[in-house]
């Protein structure tokens, strides 16, 4: 039976500031907490780490700093997505010369690239870097969807291993299961669904929510990965309204706010990303409430 090396939860960590520079120390603390709760790997810079907006060289930073951090106690899968193909391959480079684990690269987004021109950005992508790369389908947030057909294709290419999952649509597992085979990662996005994606054969969940709650979210993966679901349920209606409260305001301000909440970092964010409205911090407090994180 395939034992995927990639699986449970992985937080998508935020990338905290101070003063409007990156604080290294923070994030540093933010990783020791997260391998302390017993989460099973990191993402940093993903969308939740405000990749966006991050200079090159702020990017790459916090990429080795996980990598330096984690010491290869858990697996380190480094945002390297961009609309640009040539900066995605750079940026893949760069965590493989650090030592990431994996690299998570999203679907390109503004260029609304056709169904070929996806499978063509993922297959530079694999011909130019030796490194696991997941592909990050989000088409909310990239304006394009990524077709079975094309995940098929790629799944037959030998660094493209896997998926984050950002659609909701719990179906795609089951055919992805049927055609990109047994070796096929699946992680899903969205943490409310979690559960759900691994009593279907997913493996895991990159999860906003982690970031606050770490120690509730490896109780409930780790019960997922063992097949108790009766466990899984429990954590995850402790955590349902956490997981929603998250998502109240522009993300990643609701966790900031929630890290900020428990003297963890700053809430600051950076432009276009403000501080969530008093409404999200309300809905954010409860689910912490509920979580026994507060």
């Amino acid at each position: 039976m395939f034992q995927s090396p990639f699986k449970g939860v992985i937080p998508a960590l935020v990338t905290p500031f101070r003063d409007g520079a990156l604080d290294e120390a923070g994030f540093v603390a933010l990783v020791e907490r997260q391998i302390a709760a017993g989460v099973h790997g990191l993402v940093p810079v993903g969308t939740t780490g405000e990749t966006a907006t991050l200079s090159h060289e702020e990017h790459k930073r916090v990429v080795e700093l996980c990598v330096e951090t984690a010491r290869g106690r858990v697996p380190v899968i480094a945002g390297a997505g961009s609309n640009a193909t040539a900066e995605a391959i750079d940026l893949a480079r760069h965590a493989k010369t650090v030592g990431a684990d994996a690299v998570l690269v999203v679907s390109p987004y503004y260029n609304r690239p056709s169904q070929e021109g996806i499978y063509q950005h993922f297959k530079a992508i694999n011909d130019a870097v030796q490194i696991p790369v997941l592909v990050y389908n989000v088409p909310s947030r990239t304006g394009s969807d990524m077709g079975n057909e094309v995940l098929e294709r790629l799944s037959r290419l030998p660094n493209i291993v896997g998926i984050k999952d950002a659609t909701g649509d719990l179906g795609r597992l089951s055919h992805q299961r049927v055609t990109c085979g047994e070796e096929w990662v699946m992680l899903t996005g969205d943490d409310p669904n979690g559960v759900g994606y691994i009593a279907q054969g997913g493996h895991g969940c990159i999860s906003v929510t982690a970031n606050v709650a770490p120690e509730a979210c490896a109780t409930l993966y780790n019960a997922c990965l063992a097949g108790d679901f009766e466990t899984a349920r429990y954590w995850q209606d402790r955590l349902i309204r956490l997981h929603k409260a998250l998502f109240a305001d522009a993300s990643p301000s609701p966790a900031k706010f929630a890290l900020a909440t428990l003297g963890l970092c700053s809430e600051d964010c950076r432009l276009p990303i403000t501080p969530c409205s008093e409404t999200a911090r309300a809905l954010v407090l409860d689910g912490m409430r509920d979580a026994g994180v507060l």
